[in-house]
């Protein structure tokens, strides 16, 4: 019986095999070379999945700047030249993000179909809201409350005394950062407002901040497109975030962003449940967070490892700072936009930890069948349904762009008078395109301008304020290769960070 059962089995493998071997797609006149792997609908996933910067290198050499790979079903388009890449980003009419992004969205975190006619209009005007609360003066604002936010958790933290303290460096970046972009996009309740009160505060934000990294943990899996019900940690802590941002508890919160409060008025005026709304603010808070964490940790890391990039990066913070007064009871540190956009070697910092982190994709989907047309002239034919994808990590790790791609170096982005440098080279070509962590188009990320706000403003105030050391500065760190295709790359495990109030005069203490 058992015999009969496995040739029977057998048989109907080699039938499905060869069904869809006779029924799998076939190269077109005028398509990319298309790279279809051994297995079907697996395609050349798992060679992807294992090093997808090095399966797009080889695949490259072998066929050319643009091929077609058959990943888990689904067929993208790569395009491996940097030149190329401004070609593909003009694409509005034939390739589409929008639809990608809200169909993914939806997806993950369970919101409303706003590619859906009853709410697509509406949603336009949601999108707008970005550029109106995150530029100019708005920006301004949101960036002077991130900096009071920072440093009320910061000081909060630490004892009285100049004694040293240990944390994890990541769980030290991940408290402050979460807790101060929290408060800043969504407001303070009333126990952090009153004087006593901030203890329940804090055991709530620690409880969100739990929360939103189980959520976080379980991401890649989500948009491997895994249901989240099939994870119940997953599930049951992007529900308890939600329960938190539901609007009857967002109205009780006092200080909440331009942006918040914009969105909250749109999302009513929409008609949305109660839940939903919720849920687009839960995703609102992982679109914040997600990549500035990392970010913000690769950022004092790299800092803190290097000799050079530390004296660098103090000596340009005790310049910006040295001129404020500070009173022993009230040393609160004001930054304007003009001061952090002078910090050119801390964002010098920034960008290249950045470089070495960042490993998202920027994808799109053909709407139609279109022809695309590289910066050499070659064309490549796309068909309707088909996704196109830019990995800019394959500019990013260039050697002949960027030489000893893997080394932090604080001053790459410097120029020669120690201000930013913009001109970037390969084949004897300047690149417009050189660096890319936050998308480029309609994919850019509109809140680019505050991350890397709040993100000098992290470095700035605990370089300023506080002493702090890597216990094992020795140590090399490896970025988490299991978010690839998703932004920021999170360290593969937390290392040992002691710090204490700064012993130095300059702080006035």
């Amino acid at each position: 019986m058992a015999t009969s059962l496995l040739l029977v089995s057998a048989i109907l493998l080699t039938l499905l095999i060869v069904w869809m071997c006779l029924h799998s797609r076939k190269r077109r006149s005028g398509e990319p070379p298309l790279v279809t792997g051994w297995l079907p609908f697996i395609g050349v996933t798992l060679d992807y999945v294992s090093n997808p910067l090095g399966f797009l290198r080889e695949t490259q050499r072998k066929h050319g700047d643009v091929f077609t790979c058959v990943i888990a079903g689904k067929y993208f388009t790569f395009v491996t030249d940097p030149f190329s890449f401004s070609a593909v980003v003009r694409q509005s009419k034939n390739l589409d993000f929008q639809k990608f992004a809200l169909s993914f969205s939806r997806r993950v975190f369970g919101h409303a179909d706003f590619n859906h006619p009853l709410f697509s209009e509406s949603y336009r005007e949601v999108h707008g809201i970005f550029r109106q609360t995150l530029q100019g003066a708005p920006l301004q604002q949101l960036a002077e409350t991130m900096l009071c936010n920072l440093q009320t958790v910061l000081e909060r933290g630490l004892p009285c005394e100049h004694d040293w303290l240990e944390e994890g460096l990541q769980s030290f970046t991940n408290r402050i950062m979460f807790e101060a972009g929290f408060l800043t996009l969504f407001g303070k309740d009333a126990g952090f407002l009153q004087a006593g009160g901030m203890s329940g505060s804090r055991i709530c934000m620690q409880k969100a901040e739990q929360d939103f990294l189980v959520f976080d943990r379980a991401f890649p899996l989500l948009a491997a497109g895994l249901p989240i019900s099939l994870i119940a940690q997953a599930w049951r802590a992007r529900e308890a975030l939600a329960e938190d941002l539901l609007h009857d508890e967002l109205h009780q919160r006092k200080c909440i962003s331009d942006l918040i409060l914009r969105r909250m008025d749109a999302f009513d005026r929409m008609h949305l449940d109660e839940t939903g709304k919720a849920r687009t603010h839960v995703c609102m808070l992982w679109a914040s967070q997600a990549n500035t964490l990392p970010a913000a940790f690769w950022s004092l890391y790299y800092t803190l490892r290097s000799v050079e990039a530390f004296t660098a990066a103090r000596t340009e913070i005790d310049s910006v700072l040295s001129g404020q007064l500070f009173n022993n009871q009230d040393q609160t540190i004001h930054l304007s936009r003009e001061q952090l956009d002078s910090m050119a070697v801390l964002e010098s910092i920034i960008q290249e930890a950045l470089r070495l982190s960042s490993a998202s994709m920027m994808i799109r989907v053909a709407s139609d069948d279109f022809t695309l047309t590289l910066d050499s002239g070659q064309t490549a034919a796309v068909r309707k349904g088909d996704y196109v994808a830019l990995y800019p990590q394959l500019i990013h790790l260039d050697p002949e762009i960027y030489p000893d791609p893997t080394e932090f170096k604080y001053d790459r982005f410097l120029d020669e008078r120690g201000q930013r440098k913009s001109h970037f080279f390969k084949n004897g070509r300047r690149l417009k395109h050189f660096l890319m962590p936050f998308g480029s188009g309609a994919s850019e990320c509109p809140g680019r301008f505050f991350a890397v706000y709040e993100i000098k403003q992290f470095l700035a105030v605990t370089l300023w304020c506080y002493d702090l050391q890597l216990c094992d500065a020795d140590v090399t760190l490896d970025p988490d290769g299991g978010r690839v295709g998703l932004g920021v790359l999170p360290p593969s495990r937390d290392v040992l960070l002691r710090y204490r109030r700064r012993t130095n005069s300059t702080t006035g203490q």
